[in-house]
């Protein structure tokens, strides 16, 4: 494995590197964007039981707002709980973006990797290529080694940088269609608690009618 990254040249280290990143970020991503990390289960109806049984309290929504990013985006509404429903809905939507940036943390570099990965072993063909030719104007094509050695540098380096943006673009393409569909179950359950809160809310003032 060293002699084929030795024969690939100075360029197969910032494939490496960007091998090296790409791995990182595909880790991480996997266990920060895991479902019940991000939406768990049952927690808009633990909200709704601390509702009916009169619960629900600063020390609560502060233990929401840090458990995930959906008890963040829900406990922004239940701080607005009584104001109008437009005010409710905009903060839950400004809360639910920055809640969105961080879920898309690092899939830009991530991008990037797989964009550049393959520039880098053309570049690298390029190179080899250039290496050939001068070794044919110094020498002529009598001499196989120092061809061998220009062509072994242009295949290695391409191959070796499609070898780490191939994989960089399916785990970016995965991760965007991962973060899009915790998204729409985060909307899905904000939308539940607005009308739950606006339900009780009209409730409430029927009764005190």
């Amino acid at each position: 494995m060293l002699e084929i990254v030795k024969s690939g040249g100075w360029l197969m280290y910032p494939i490496i590197l960007c091998s090296v990143i790409a791995l990182a970020i595909v880790g991480e991503r996997f266990w920060a964007l895991q479902r019940n990390k991000i939406c768990p289960q049952h927690l808009l109806a633990e909200i709704w039981g601390w509702i009916k049984n009169n619960e629900l309290d600063n020390s609560r929504i502060k233990t929401l707002q840090s458990g995930s990013p959906l008890g963040r985006v829900l406990a922004a509404g239940l701080i607005n709980r009584h104001h109008e429903r437009a005010v409710i809905k905009e903060v839950i939507d400004e809360t639910g973006r920055q809640v969105l940036v961080e879920m898309e943390r690092f899939l830009n570099t991530l991008g990037i990797i797989a964009q550049i990965a393959p520039l880098l072993g053309l570049l690298g063909t390029v190179v080899g290529m250039i290496q050939v030719f001068a070794a044919i104007t110094l020498e002529g094509v009598g001499n196989a080694s120092p061809l061998a050695g220009g062509i072994s540098v242009a295949l290695i380096t391409t191959a070796a940088g499609l070898f780490v943006a191939i994989p960089s673009l399916i785990a970016h393409r995965y991760f965007e269609r991962k973060v899009d569909e915790l998204v729409v179950s985060m909307e899905q359950e904000s939308v539940k608690l607005v009308e739950v809160l606006l339900g009780m809310r009209e409730q409430g003032q029927r009764e005190g009618v």
